[in-house]
């Protein structure tokens, strides 16, 4: 996403990289290095692969904001961050944890290893039921990847569910794996698998409701984007960014500022019952 300022006219627009491709998103901050953007607002699918574009546009006198990427804290201007990831895994992998009754076989799926807020979230999920939960098991070495894509995340739940034949939980950092795990228990009218983990009303409600996914949690993308967006916006104008940032959306309003990182406090838990207020 970028914005481009002149005399407090603003032009925000974003785009993306057909499947999430690193090197495509690459090339996408190139070409705005390009056209001379004023302010760059990215979220990395892999941070490490984009410092040298991002050092490019920070030379080129462009701020750039990234959010879901703190390791980018020494390249960017600010990154913003939802809530403070690890408690957000946590609270993830407690509902995950529930649904199984605190005991039993489970796996974790990220989009990639590469993936910053992904492997936060699932090494702090992990961690926790290793301190809190000794009857629950993680079966593999790590995460399972699904490449954010919901053919490949459908097809390695089968195979997991074909491997592990006691598996009771799984535990997914992104919407791919936690539908299509909801989708794939459905076709099999299996209820003894509790999933929960990263989704979306529009997309997890339907599970939520038929009682394929135990729990969803997410964030609003929109408001963290204007957030980011907000950000940028007041750095053009001159405007200092300091501890207590009021960023206007909800769970934004009083954001704690750590180095170059702000984090707001805007973490949703979606359930059966609640679902319905959200319609993103």
């Amino acid at each position: 996403m970028c914005i481009r300022d002149r005399d407090y006219d603003v032009n925000a627009y974003q785009i993306a990289p057909e499947g999430g491709d690193p090197a495509r998103q690459v090339q996408m901050v190139e070409d705005l290095i390009a056209k001379g953007v004023d302010a760059i607002c990215v979220v990395p699918n892999d941070p490490l692969s984009m410092v040298p574009v991002l050092q490019k546009a920070k030379e080129a006198g462009i701020i750039v904001i990234s959010h879901e990427a703190q390791q980018l804290e020494d390249i960017v201007d600010y990154d913003l961050e939802a809530f403070v990831n690890e408690d957000f895994g946590r609270a993830m992998f407690e509902g995950v944890a529930k649904a199984m009754n605190y005991e039993g076989e489970y796996i974790g799926v990220v989009g990639a290893l590469t993936m910053e807020t992904h492997m936060q979230w699932f090494n702090a999920g992990v961690a926790l039921q290793k301190e809190k939960y000794p009857k629950m098991k993680l079966v593999t070495k790590g995460p399972i990847e699904d490449k954010n894509d919901e053919k490949l995340a459908y097809d390695r739940i089968i195979e997991a569910l074909k491997s592990y034949p006691n598996l009771k939980g799984i535990f997914g950092c992104t919407v791919s794996s936690t539908s299509m795990a909801a989708l794939a228990l459905e076709e099999k009218g299996r209820k003894d698998v509790g999933v929960a983990g990263l989704g979306l009303p529009s997309v997890n409600g339907p599970y939520l409701k038929s009682g394929y996914q135990y729990r969803a949690f997410c964030w609003r993308p929109a408001d963290a984007g204007y957030a980011s967006c907000l950000i940028a916006y007041k750095m053009l104008q001159g405007e200092k960014i300091e501890d207590g940032i009021d960023l206007v959306k909800p769970g934004y309003e009083n954001c704690k500022l750590k180095g170059k990182i702000i984090f707001g406090n805007a973490p949703l838990e979606l359930s059966a019952e609640n679902v319905d207020n959200y319609n993103f």
